[in-house]
């Protein structure tokens, strides 16, 4: 079939993984023709796209699909897109991201596409908004759910939020968890001393790891709370921030003005073939978002054998089981998050048991071709669906 995604911007991001995946399995494992159509790679967060890695895949640049709202660029990325889809003529437009699901959606639709699916990698609207963004996400999320035949969740939770926000019934949903490659997690172990004498980690340090962008919304500030009391508690504790964004300076200053310095490491953007050797360095990994779909972080962890501490956010609560998998904690409580934290620190057969069974569990769920297929055949029957209807 011909499949064309449609997606703002291929940082990296978990979005960008899911979606990669997707495009490079149905080319190489089911012999679709995928367009990646995508707008231009902006920000710290780096190009995910490689030409070489991903030579087979056909992707076309939008300059004027953009991340932000700017009304007459919008108009702009609509008319290409539409333009785009009409030489194309794919069975399936396939949409990802806000500004990429509402503008592909509507393109898609206006000119009949038989299948056209969008992904609900995390909600736009919040509660961190104001009310009138808030209620204007929604309008938009409303009328683009309009103009499509089903929509994935990366999580249970997110169509829970979608539902009880009036997006779109219950029925127009699946839930697909975002798949990845998890046979580097699973042996994430295998280069853990290497990677922990280069980053300076000793063996007696437990390493207490976060992965994400160093932006609003991410918690970081909570873990540097918490690590106030667990360094004093624990001297050997160290904390390992993968990842690179806007607040980094000022949280580079919090945590020197703190005294904190020799307990933090963070390593600045790494490509995404680094970050199994990274999960293996660590002993607990800690989520501290506000907002999230499912967060790759966690099933990451897992899937290396590594117990998570996490918020009780969105989709956290689908793979950090408490007391089996992990812990969840209220969002923005340091106390709970500290406590949590210092019983794994304390207890070395409980990190092994709880990584184990989450490694157990999951790893097989989240694997990128799992998730390739289970789409795939969504597609096929929306496109059975609408082969009747036109008999």
């Amino acid at each position: 079939m011909r499949v064309v995604h449609i997606i703002t911007r291929m940082i990296v991001g978990g979005a960008q993984e899911n979606t990669r995946y997707n495009c490079i399995d149905l080319v190489r494992n089911h012999g679709d023709s995928v367009t990646l159509i995508t707008g231009p790679t902006l920000g710290a967060e780096g190009a995910l796209l490689d030409a070489a890695r991903d030579k087979d895949l056909s992707v076309v640049v939008v300059p004027t699909l953009i991340r932000s709202i700017v009304p007459w660029q919008d108009v702009r990325a609509y008319r290409q897109l539409r333009s785009l889809l009409r030489s194309i003529q794919p069975d399936v437009v396939h949409t990802h991201s806000a500004k990429g699901g509402m503008l592909g959606r509507a393109a898609a639709w206006s000119l009949g596409v038989p299948c056209v699916v969008h992904t609900v990698h995390g909600a736009p609207f919040h509660p961190f908004q104001s009310m009138a963004a808030r209620k204007t996400f929604i309008a938009c999320e409303r009328w683009a759910a309009k103009r499509c035949h089903h929509m994935i969740s990366v999580a249970d939770a997110m169509t829970d939020l979608m539902v009880d926000a009036g997006v779109a019934p219950r029925e127009k949903f699946t839930t697909i968890y975002s798949g990845m490659d998890v046979e580097p997690f699973v042996h994430a172990d295998r280069d853990r001393l290497a990677t922990r004498q280069e980053l300076g980690i000793r063996p007696e340090h437990i390493v207490v790891g976060k992965i994400a962008r160093l932006f609003h919304l991410k918690g970081h500030e909570y873990v540097l709370e918490a690590a106030k009391s667990l360094v004093q508690q624990h001297p050997t504790i160290r904390f390992l921030w993968v990842g690179d964004g806007l607040l980094r300076e000022s949280l580079e200053q919090q945590i020197q003005s703190s005294g904190l310095r020799d307990h933090f490491i963070l390593t600045g953007l790494q490509r995404p073939e680094r970050i199994p050797a990274l999960v293996g360095a660590m002993d607990i990994l800690v989520h501290a978002s506000l907002r999230e779909g499912l967060a790759r972080a966690l099933p990451q962890a897992l899937i290396a054998g590594k117990p998570v501490v996490s918020f009780d956010i969105d989709g956290a609560r689908e793979v950090v089981i408490d007391g089996v998998t992990g812990f969840l904690v209220p969002p923005k409580s340091v106390e709970s998050l500290t406590r949590s934290i210092a019983k794994l620190v304390m207890d070395a057969p409980l990190r092994q048991r709880m990584g184990s069974e989450g490694q157990l569990r999951f790893t097989d769920l989240f694997r990128h071709e799992t998730m390739t297929r289970q789409i795939r055949e969504l597609y096929c029957r929306i496109l059975r669906g609408s082969s009747a209807q036109s008999d």
